[in-house]
């Protein structure tokens, strides 16, 4: 135990940051850090407040993976270790705000695959991502089979997942992994701008739009246009569409909150005057 917590979370103007705080290990996940994820992605889900959320590590390094050194001390079955990785996975991608990974260093294994599970990656030059599954005789988790095949397509995923090999951060950008890659100087400010960005969206529209297309890639046209005219209902009911209009007119940036548009409820027809 080094005294220090796992995960430091903390909010500025509706953005959470959560940083993964084992920088002796370059953040290697282990039970207690994974159980530590789990709460802080359950509570951003929970917590209207939060609008966008960053993901990132301390000490010059995103996440190496799972931290192995630690597995003989944790005797539980391997399906119960796996699912407290797939808990974390799942609300990572389920999470309703928009989501940013900060890459600094070394992503790989499943640290990789928490960043591919954010909705934005952001990294620097020197950051190095591997899915290093393979070299330990294992296979991937933490969502890597299903993301990789989708963001960088089979033939590429398959290379990744079964060489393992360590690429960098123009490469991940050329392969759809990351999304941008900015100076290691400037990364602080360029995703801090892209937060605050994010977090003055409209948060009912925004949650629609991620869930679509998050959903989007396994549905045929017919299911898509079906949850688009779902996800539109629920954005009409909301007060941010007449706030939209409003601030177009008014040629100001909009004020958007989420709020829902109630109307009056109907007069009862026996309380009506006569």
């Amino acid at each position: 135990m080094t005294g220090r917590p796992a995960l430091l979370v903390g909010d500025s103007a509706g953005v959470r940051t959560v940083t993964l705080n084992r920088p002796h290990r370059r953040n290697a996940v282990d039970r207690e850090l994974w159980a530590a994820l789990r709460h802080a992605l359950t509570e951003a889900s929970r917590d209207e407040r939060v609008r966008t959320l960053v993901l990132t590590g301390a000490g010059g390094a995103f996440c190496s993976g799972a931290d192995l050194t630690s597995a003989g001390a944790d005797t539980r079955h391997p399906l119960d270790k796996v699912r407290d990785i797939n808990e974390v996975a799942l609300l990572l991608h389920e999470l309703p705000v928009p989501t940013i990974a900060k890459v600094n260093g070394v992503a790989v294994g499943a640290g990789w695959n928490l960043a591919l599970g954010c909705d934005l990656v952001v990294a620097t030059p020197e950051s190095r991502f591997s899915q290093i599954f393979t070299r330990r005789g294992l296979s991937p988790d933490a969502g890597g089979s299903w993301l990789l095949p989708k963001l960088a397509g089979l033939q590429q995923a398959k290379r990744l997942a079964l060489l393992a090999e360590m690429i960098d951060a123009e490469e991940a950008r050329s392969l759809n992994l990351v999304t941008w890659v900015v100076p290691t100087e400037e990364i602080d400010k360029y995703v801090a701008d892209l937060a605050d960005r994010l977090a003055a969206g409209p948060p009912l529209a925004l949650a629609q739009t991620k869930a679509l297309l998050n959903e989007g890639a396994d549905r045929t046209l017919r299911e898509a246009l079906a949850g688009e005219a779902r996800a539109q209902t629920v954005n009409f009911a909301s007060t941010d569409i007449t706030e939209a209009y409003a601030a177009f007119a008014e040629k100001r940036e909009p004020r958007f909150t989420g709020r829902w548009y109630r109307l009056p409820p109907p007069e009862d027809p026996s309380c009506a005057k006569q």
